[in-house]
């Protein structure tokens, strides 16, 4: 375990990614805990609104992700202030990414149904930056036995062949696939095969005069929307709490929040 270690994490100047997904992770589960409190009004934990102006943690956030960002620029791939400045950044982008709903709509849309993009956006980020941290690439690590080499360059073609079904599957209109076909095998190559989704570029392109495989691909994606639509929301709501009911006025309008 040690020598796997030094050889994949130290060596190759990864555990400062590490130490940043691990501080990005628990930054995003202890705020959303706190937030959770907050919104039931139980421990200490109030919202901050000095002067009457209600200070989203998007703000800190941004701070901490400007303060690590140029740490890390400023320090040597191996040294303590790079760890002390991934560690930084990776609370800062916890907080600013359980805010991107936020953000993307510029509006407190928090613990709206489109707040759930938040948990989203941070469960794709974390995925990806897990996807590089484990990648044996050949990179970075000094005398490579043959064995070693070998092993590694399977690992890259197997990435790099992940890489370009995902990108078919997002071409496809399956951008959750996508993403999470890159880390987990076999999942890129299902989005890739199976039928566009409507609306999709690829469905735009090749289904227009094809009236048998619009109606085939928009069935196919009412069931799995279906099938899939309950178990992903009960995740996202035990990730990050289940939103506020939509609240409609009598005259039918919604009415911004």
């Amino acid at each position: 375990m040690g020598h796997w270690w030094y050889r994949n994490i130290v060596e190759p100047g990864k555990l400062p990614l590490l130490l940043a997904l691990v501080s990005f992770v628990l930054s995003f589960l202890v705020t959303r805990v706190i937030t959770r409190l907050i919104r039931a009004g139980k421990g200490p934990f109030r919202n901050l609104s000095p002067g009457g102006v209600h200070v989203h943690h998007v703000v800190p956030g941004v701070i901490l992700v400007i303060v690590g960002g140029f740490g890390a620029i400023a320090s040597g791939r191996h040294s303590t202030a790079a760890m002390l400045s991934a560690v930084i950044f990776g609370m800062g982008a916890g907080l600013v990414l359980d805010e991107f709903a936020l953000i993307l709509h510029l509006d407190d849309v928090y613990w709206s149904e489109r707040g759930r993009k938040s948990v989203e956006i941070v469960v794709l980020t974390a995925a990806l930056v897990a996807l590089v941290l484990g990648g044996f690439l050949p990179f970075g690590v000094d005398e490579l036995s043959p064995g070693e080499r070998h092993s590694r360059g399977v690992v890259v073609m197997n990435t790099a062949t992940n890489f370009f079904l995902a990108l078919i599957a997002l071409w496809k209109g399956k951008p959750r696939t996508a993403v999470f076909g890159v880390v987990i095998p076999l999942v890129a190559l299902v989005g890739a095969v199976r039928l566009a989704r409507p609306g999709s570029p690829y469905a735009r392109r090749f289904y227009a005069n094809r009236p048998r495989a619009r109606a085939r691909a928009g069935l196919r994606a009412f069931r799995h929307d279906r099938r899939w639509a309950g178990p992903r929301r009960r995740v996202e709501d035990f990730i990050g709490g289940a939103p506020d009911p939509e609240r409609t006025p009598p005259d039918g309008e919604r009415r911004p929040r």
